[in-house]
This record gives C-alpha cells, structure tokens and sequence, in this order.
C-alpha cells in the first residue's frame, strides 16, 4: 500500500461539480492499493498518517502531529500510484488491485483513521474526480507499506 500525504491548510474533493469532502488544516492522502495488501498495511499506513510529526510548533520546527493540531484527512483512493511506466509511453496498472478488494482496504484505511480520532472526509471511490489543495510548506512525503518489512 502506498500513501502520497500532502499537508494543507485547505482542500477539497469533487465529483460531477459537487463537492464530496472538504477539510481546512490537515492531510490530503492519496491511497494506492495493490494485490497483496491487507489489514496489516492499512493499519500502518493510518498509524503514520496519524503520528507522523510534520507540523510546526511554536518554535516553527517540524514536531507536532495530525492529532496534536486536531486535523483532518482528506482521503482520495489513486490507484495511478501504482501505474507502471517503465516501458514504452503507456502506464500499466497491473499492480493495482482490482476494485473490490482494493475498495475494502481503502474504507477499512478510512475506519482506522477515524478510529484514532481523526474525521476523514473522501471522495468516491472509482469516480473520476477533481481534487483542488494548498499544500502548506510544501510538505509531501510518500509512506509505503513495503518499508516496514
């Protein structure tokens, strides 16, 4: 599972026009999610999207995390993250999982987070849709489940 997280003081998600969730200070989360991903790897990837310290203090350094600013988690489901484009121009997505299993996981992602205490705000799974952020900073990281192992 691979998560690109994206600090913001604003964003907002839309699917035909209509805005879907929308959040102030917190986390935009691009959820990617392949075949052999379970429970184990939505639990991760919610842990550090929770604790990770990427917010200011009062001494303007990195040391705070989503829960102790009270953000919020604007979640997106991306299975682009795993797009392959490696040969030729065409990106292949065969490491992505199929929809079923891979909308479990990003719900179950969802549930985990709230279950921290963090309202989570989504779009639609498998519709397109337009995403429109600040990203303060900027900070982006990347957070792949892969790297616990």
């Amino acid at each position: 599972m691979k998560a690109v997280i994206q600090k913001v003081n604003q964003a907002n998600v839309k699917v035909d026009e209509e805005i879907t969730g929308q959040i102030e200070n917190g986390l935009v989360v691009l959820l990617g999610v392949t075949h052999e991903d379970d429970e184990s790897d939505c639990e991760y990837i919610a842990d550090k999207c929770v604790n990770l310290r990427i917010f200011e203090d009062e001494n303007e350094k990195m040391n705070l995390s989503l829960k102790d600013v009270k953000g919020s988690v604007l979640s997106i489901s991306q299975f682009t993250l795993y797009g392959d484009t490696r040969k030729g121009r065409r990106p292949n997505f065969m490491k992505a999982a199929k929809p079923e299993p891979a909308e479990q996981l990003y719900n179950k992602f969802n549930a985990l987070v709230e279950s921290k205490g963090i309202p989570v705000e989504t779009g639609e799974f498998g519709a397109m849709m337009d995403v429109s952020l600040t990203n303060e900073g900027p900070v982006t990281l990347i957070i792949d489940s892969d790297d616990r192992k």
